[in-house]
């Protein structure tokens, strides 16, 4: 499967920010959201099951993010909100071919995008 992150940008603290991953082939059992801050190994963020489409977050953006894909447009979405500047990295999307949505571990994840920066500062 081909992964294209679309959606970065740079915005101020508070602000939102709306991302696209445009899948090309079988998604797998689940689409996932991960970012890579400078200096820092890459996280979890966000994943879904491709078919039921339970979401899993990290902990620290609960509340503030969501995550969703539409199986028909084969596109995994993630909506940012009150956005700081800890939220700041490059942003991946990944799909896996395992049922692992629960663990937001990369290393469950086989094919990835190229990635989109996402800057928040003031």
């Amino acid at each position: 499967v081909l992964l294209m992150e679309s959606g970065g940008g740079s915005v101020e603290p508070g602000e939102s920010l709306n991302l696209s991953c445009k899948a090309s082939g079988d998604s797998g059992y689940c689409l996932g959201w991960f970012r890579q801050a400078p200096g820092k190994g890459r996280e979890g963020v966000a994943t879904i099951w491709t078919h039921s489409g339970s979401p899993y977050y990290a902990d620290s953006v609960k509340g503030r993010f969501t995550v969703s894909r539409d199986n028909a447009k084969q596109t995994l979405y993630l909506r940012m909100s009150s956005l700081t500047p800890d939220d700041t990295a490059t942003y991946y999307c990944a799909s896996s071919a395992t049922p692992v949505c629960f663990d937001l571990s990369p290393q469950n994840y086989n094919n990835w995008g190229q990635g989109t920066q996402v800057m928040v500062a003031a």
